[in-house]
């Protein structure tokens, strides 16, 4: 049976280590420049480095995004940019632009070649032209059908990596232009001020009584407000179809989402790839579930089995219950019987809290007592990243996530993701 890689987010050095001791198998991330998140936190060269050691102690990967669409000025620093990744033994390179690709072969002709979503991918000629080109792999354009993928693989000989979970954009692929139009911003350097995402009303005062028929609530209408991508039902297929690599987008999200989704992912794998079975319903349900406490959209199959009528969140009915990044949990100190958080939201007895451990079930955590580092009781943990003791009587490993569970906002849905 095919085996593939789980592709996490890494948007800074915190969240790779999170992806990876949560069950991913490689991750990728941005430098401080030439990548299209350059909201994420992204990295420095010695930070790459240190987390190229991290991943490669545990036998993973790290891929690093040179993906921005360049100009003339944007190519003076690659070649020893190019360079230093080379050096840092880097997996691979995510690359879109043509001249980068021939600048990397230059400068950097051990790092294989990742052809980005940016590239739009959407063909077997194109899939076919990038390996001539010296691509060993390709992330496909989103809006391809399975159908379409499996043609890609029989006609291709060549690694294909798939998106499978995360934000997607209204333009093709991401080439957008709608943020430098409204806001200065270029998305294809990495500037997007996500306008898709906006909140619009609609008027056209030269045709009267000519209605657009979009469906509005008292805050405007979201026509250009994407759902999120999930196609956790369709791995097997997927897999079954010879996709090497399923890829999570997310690189300004929370550890809290990089756990959650790895977590969920490397399972659903791992049950498959055990069984050679379908996942049964409570379980998918069960996973499903998981999934919805960090999502910020409601989600969408995409256009795997054709385009879908559920592409759009238009009226934003559906707000799925959310679940609040509260700390991770520094070190286990059985000597005093307390695990040691470093908070991320205001938490504090009484809240509904969690622990999210990357190996093993998550723990229900009744909270009646928190303590600040000199053991001073706290009401409590008010203070950005404030290390707080919590007494626990088991060892928790470092990097597990403390969260609030979340709860349904009043008159939203469960997300649906169609099998």
């Amino acid at each position: 049976m095919n085996t593939a890689e789980l592709l996490l987010p890494a948007g800074d050095l915190e969240k790779l280590k999170t992806a990876l001791i949560f069950g991913a198998d490689a991750v990728y991330l941005g430098g401080k420049d030439y990548s299209l998140r350059a909201a994420a936190g992204n990295m420095t060269l010695q930070e790459m480095a240190e987390g190229l050691n991290f991943a490669h102690e545990q036998g993973k990967k790290v891929y690093v995004a040179v993906n921005i669409l360049a100009h003339n000025n944007d190519l003076l620093g690659l070649p020893a940019y190019l360079e230093s990744l080379e050096a840092l033994q880097a997996d691979g390179i995510i690359v879109s632009d043509l001249g980068i690709i021939r600048m990397a072969r230059r400068y950097a002709p051990g790092i294989p070649i990742t052809i980005s979503t940016q590239a739009n991918i959407s063909n077997y000629e194109a899939a076919a032209f990038c390996k001539d080109l010296g691509a060993s792999r390709l992330v496909l354009a989103r809006e391809l059908t399975l159908d379409e993928i499996i043609s890609i693989k029989q006609k291709v000989d060549i690694e294909l990596e798939v998106f499978v979970h995360g934000a997607m954009c209204v333009s093709y692929s991401g080439r957008c232009l709608l943020s430098h139009y409204m806001t200065g911003r270029n998305a294809n350097v990495g500037a997007c001020a996500h306008p898709c995402r906006y909140q619009y009303h609609l008027m056209e005062e030269k045709r009267p009584n000519q209605y657009f028929p979009i469906e509005e609530d008292e805050r405007g209408t979201y026509i250009l407000n994407s759902r999120d991508l999930c196609l956790l039902p369709y791995l097997p297929r997927l897999l079954e179809a010879g996709v090497d690599s399923f890829k999570v987008e997310g690189r300004m999200k929370s550890p809290l989402y990089v756990a959650a989704v790895a977590r969920v992912y490397k399972q659903a794998l791992a049950s498959y790839q055990a069984t050679g079975r379908d996942y049964s319903e409570s379980r998918l349900q069960e996973w499903m579930a998981e999934l919805n406490q960090v999502a910020s959209r409601p989600f969408t199959n995409g256009f795997i089995e054709g385009e879908s009528p559920l592409l759009q969140d238009i009226n934003r009915a559906q707000t799925p219950p959310r679940a609040d990044f509260c700390g991770v949990v520094k070190g286990y100190y059985p000597e005093s019987g307390h695990i040691e958080v470093e908070q991320r939201a205001n938490f504090g007895p009484g809240d509904p809290l969690q622990l999210m451990l990357p190996q093993g079930p998550i723990i229900e955590l009744e909270l009646k007592s928190l303590f600040d580092e000199k053991g001073n009781s706290l009401d409590r943990a008010r203070h950005a990243l404030q290390l707080v003791r919590i007494p626990w009587a088991e060892k928790i490993p470092p990097g597990s996530i403390l969260r609030r569970v979340g709860k349904s906002v009043e008159g939203s849905n469960i997300c649906h993701c169609e099998p």
